[in-house]
Parts: structure tokens; C-alpha cells; sequence
């Protein structure tokens, strides 16, 4: 995709993106066979549900037939969120990452796996999880020092007792609510 083609797209789909509280995240241009494939991916810090990617994609949909940007090839919209193997690339990717696990590749070498506890303008503050029984320990990494990173794939992670408290007063506040 050319940066002009590139310039244009963000210029017509950012306001609408931004009208709906979300950030435009990405947008992406492939060949698909005779057909292009224009992805739009967004996100926010509260996610994205399905049916504010739909409404999105319609009226992209409108803004881009009224306008010349893709030009008269075939082309397939697609609105979508971030996968969750995306990479942590600006503040906003880890502050929603606070409370997960990532791992960190480090520009002075080495990686380092632990969770996010705090985000803060110059880094992180986290968790490193102890190894053989040990006590998990703390450690406060710049952004200058990461080289890459990613949230990694929890699927079986017990739930901590502040977790386990919320969700209980959350089933008590549907039981109230219930008997209400």
C-alpha cells in the first residue's frame, strides 16, 4: 500500500473511528487473488464487542464508496480487533496489559517473562513469577530497554484472592438483584 493510499485511508477512517471512542490501531492492505483485502483493526481500553466492529464496517463501508481512495478494484472490508498475540508497541498496549502476563525481549539481550502491575510514562513495574518455589519478585524495566514484547496466553492461571473476592461480591450483587 502506498503512503499516500495509506495517508488517505487513516484521514477518512480515523474520525469515525475516534467518534466511536475507539483507536485505529491499524490498517492494512493485501491482495487477495483478483481482490484486495482492507483491514482495519481498532481497539480501546474497555475492548471492542462485535457489534461496534459491524457498525463500524458499514459506515466505513459508506465513507469509502463515496470517495476514490481504493480505487475501482474489488476490495473486502474487514473491521476487527487486535489478536492476542499482537505486539505491545505503545503506552496504551500496556497499560491495558496491567495484570498480564508478557514476554520481553530486551535490547542489552536475554528475555523476560513476567506480569504487568503498573504502567507508568517512562516503564513498567512488574512481577516476576519465582521459580522452583520461590517468591515471585519485583522488577521495574524503561521502555528503552525492551526491545519487543508481547502478552502471552494465559489458560490456566489461578486466579489470585482479590480475583476470587470480586467475583464472589459480584454474584452477590446478582443474587440481591434477583431477590429484589
Amino acid at each position: 500500500m502506498s503512503t499516500t493510499q495509506s495517508e488517505r485511508l487513516r484521514g477518512l477512517l480515523e474520525p469515525l473511528v475516534a467518534a466511536r471512542d475507539l483507536d485505529l490501531e491499524e490498517i492494512e492492505v493485501t491482495p487477495a487473488g483478483k481482490r484486495r483485502v482492507l483491514r482495519i483493526v481498532v481497539d480501546s481500553d474497555e475492548g471492542v464487542q462485535l457489534d461496534e466492529c459491524a457498525e463500524l464496517s458499514r459506515e466505513a463501508s459508506q465513507v469509502l464508496d463515496d470517495s476514490d481512495v481504493m480505487g475501482g478494484a474489488p476490495y473486502t472490508l474487514e473491521v476487527t480487533s487486535p489478536g492476542a498475540d499482537r505486539p505491545l508497541t505503545e503506552l496504551r498496549h500496556y497499560r491495558r496489559a496491567v495484570g498480564r502476563l508478557i514476554k520481553a525481549q530486551l535490547h542489552e539481550g536475554g528475555e523476560l517473562v513476567a506480569r504487568i502491575t503498573a504502567v507508568d510514562d517512562s516503564g513498567l513495574d512488574l512481577e516476576v513469577p519465582g521459580v522452583k518455589g520461590r517468591k515471585p519478585t519485583t522488577r521495574r524495566v524503561s521502555f528503552d530497554e525492551i526491545a519487543k514484547a508481547r502478552v502471552e496466553l494465559e489458560f490456566n492461571r489461578k486466579a489470585d484472592k482479590a480475583d476470587k473476592r470480586d467475583a464472589q461480591q459480584d454474584e452477590k450483587i446478582d443474587e440481591n438483584k434477583e431477590e429484589a
